[in-house]
């Protein structure tokens, strides 16, 4: 399985919105060793022809579920007995979390607290326990959860491969475990919980941009960190969708998820080039930076994709962009809850068990703005109908 972050707004933290690898990849702008005229170069190592495929097809997939409950929703599941995990309740539910470090994962952890609120009668007791990104502390963790009497663990991974043994040994004591938004090397968890992923996201926002340049035109693309494969299948879709449309991808830069830099980028290729027909952002946490640098110096922001947090969402709407918001959606931080419920109830769940990933989209744009809440919300909390909102989000 494969694990996700979300990158976030410094060089030392990692996001939403998803997911890191054990191995590092070039950092240069551009792609590894690619040959002049060849497009954007050689594919990624982190490229998978057929994840690509399985993700794209499931972007046309139609859900399973109640159709107002995305985190109750699954696509195309296939479905796994779980009566040997069944026992009367209240329930001690623990929670292994990889790390609190961007706003992404702190929208999504306020929603899994909530989502507990709303399940008291049947949860006694919920135990979490943050790793702040580090492997050897999760686990540490890991080990003594599992001296604490747990009835199901959940565990979002810091990292794949170094992960997978602790997971391992969770599943040896017969503990139902469930793996949520990253995953890890083995299929001895219940389930793996997580929206469709990047190859989906890198590929809904790659066509939009690429559809609404003149054939050709300069493209710039924004990524936060490399080696984070999230980030790499986001990149690696793009470079389909740009070398399939014929583009010119002038460059590929670094950002560090710092507005600064980002606007410094954007600049240093308006001068250079004069203009630049689009912007491709593998995550959308400076995508209001990059906005701004556009504005600043006097030029058009031509067709741009970010993502569902609420400050790209309302620049969009005020500037009235060309834009586009693919999503990793937070309201996935309900259903590992809702999952272990299931799984102690003895019913059958999805496993895999694969989230719808919603596009924001100027049609449907008005109905994720919301004033009142903060900058670095994100529109797809799922939370609206939780104890606390909206002040715990707040």
């Amino acid at each position: 399985m494969k694990r996700c972050l979300t990158a976030l707004a410094a060089v030392t933290l990692l996001t939403l919105a998803g997911c890191a690898t054990d191995t590092p990849v070039a950092t240069g702008s551009g792609s590894p060793s690619a040959p002049a005229g060849a497009g954007t170069g050689e594919q990624s190592k982190f490229f998978d022809q057929a994840d690509y495929d399985a993700e794209l097809a499931l972007l046309d997939a139609t859900a399973t579920g109640p159709a107002d409950k995305p985190w109750e929703q699954a696509l195309n599941p296939t479905m796994t007995e779980t009566t040997t995990f069944k026992k009367p309740g209240p329930y001690k539910i623990c929670f292994s979390n990889a790390a609190l470090n961007n706003p992404w994962r702190q929208v999504g952890f306020k929603t899994m607290q909530a989502e507990v609120a709303a399940q008291a009668d049947r949860i006694k007791e919920f135990v979490h326990v943050e790793a702040e990104g580090k492997d050897q502390k999760q686990i540490a963790d890991l080990n003594d959860l599992l001296g604490r009497d747990c009835d199901a663990l959940i565990v979002s991974p810091n990292t794949t491969a170094t992960l997978t043994p602790a997971v391992e040994a969770a599943c040896r004591t017969g503990l139902p475990v469930i793996v949520f938004d990253r995953g890890v090397d083995t299929n001895c968890p219940v389930t793996f919980i997580n929206p469709i992923g990047g190859y989906g996201f890198g590929h809904v926002g790659a066509e939009f941009v690429s559809q609404r340049m003149k054939p050709g035109g300069k493209v710039l693309a924004l990524r936060i960190l490399p080696g984070v494969d999230v980030l790499e299948t986001r990149w690696s879709a793009a470079k389909v969708a740009f070398d399939k449309a014929g583009v010119e991808v002038v460059g590929v830069e670094f950002t560090d998820g710092d507005p600064a830099k980002t606007k410094k980028i954007v600049d240093d290729y308006l001068q250079r080039y004069g203009t630049i027909d689009g912007v491709w952002m593998d995550a959308g946490a400076v995508a209001v930076a990059a906005v701004e640098a556009f504005q600043d110096a006097g030029k058009p922001v031509p067709p741009i994709n970010g993502e569902d947090q609420l400050d790209f969402l309302k620049v969009w709407k005020e500037a009235g962009l060309s834009a586009i918001a693919p999503t990793y959606p937070t309201y996935q931080w309900r259903t590992p809850i809702i999952a272990a419920l299931r799984v102690l109830d003895g019913q059958p769940v999805p496993s895999p068990w694969k989230l719808p990933q919603p596009t924001i989209t100027q049609d449907n744009l008005d109905s994720y703005l919301d004033p009142d809440m903060p900058p670095l919300h994100y529109a797809m909390c799922g939370c609206t109908d939780l104890p606390g909102y909206p002040q715990r989000w707040k």
